[in-house]
Parts: C-alpha cells; structure tokens; sequence
C-alpha cells in the first residue's frame, strides 16, 4: 500500500508543480511584477526542494557524497549545500561530492570571495537552528 501512495505522490508531483506555478504567478505579477514573482517563487521552490531532498534522499546522499565517517546528510531543516559544506569543512567529501561543490561554487558567483557557495550554507542553516 505504501508503494502505489508513493508512486502515486510522485506522478503527481509535476503536474501539480506546473498548477501551483500557474496559480502563483497569476496571484503575485501584479503585486510584485513579473520579475520580482518569478525570482522569488524559483529561490523558494529551489530552497524547499532542497530541504526536502536532503532528507528525503538522505541515504543516496550518504553514500555517493560523503567518505565514511563524515557529517551525516538528511537532518531535517538542512539544505544539501549545507551538509556539503559540512564535509567540505571537515575534508570527509568523496571524489562526486568534491565535483558538486565546485560545481555550485562555479555557479554561485557572490560567495566566490567568502568561500564558496556551500560553506556559506552552512552558517545559513545554524542561524536558521538558533532562530527557533
């Protein structure tokens, strides 16, 4: 029973994605204009997809990312970034998880002069934990 809700959840997953977008965009353009709704509706369908994955996917995560021993993916509230940075830090990446992070380093040009994209995650998410 737990598998077909599961497959079920998944197939409805983009379909129901491609609504909500509809239905965001329709709401927010004209209160905050188009660009403004767009950016902030993909940040924060990234972010809680990233959440989401992280612990969702925390096992796959611990395998192809991380050497034994490192700090563990999955805590809930933490982004994939995060728990990179974690292993970045603490130099317990593995060869894929070390491609990922110079991958968002590359990408993420702001954090170039402050470390890099995911060791910046990590302070994001503890003062995320201090705040609640």
């Amino acid at each position: 029973m737990g598998f077909i809700l599961s497959i079920i959840a998944y197939l409805l997953l983009i379909p129901t994605a491609i609504i909500n977008f509809i239905v965001v965009m329709y709401k927010n353009i004209k209160v905050f204009g188009f660009l403004k709704a767009m950016n902030t509706f993909w940040f924060n369908n990234a972010l809680e997809l990233d959440i989401l994955m992280n612990f969702h996917f925390r096992s796959l995560w611990n395998v192809v990312f991380r050497r034994f021993g490192g700090y563990s993916f999955g805590y809930k509230g933490e982004t994939i970034s995060s728990a990179l940075g974690k292993n970045q830090r603490d130099k317990t990446l593995s060869g894929f998880g070390w491609l990922v992070v110079i991958i968002l380093y590359i990408i993420d040009i702001k954090y170039w002069s402050k470390g890099g994209h995911c060791l910046n995650s990590i302070f994001m998410f503890e003062e995320k934990k201090e705040v609640k």
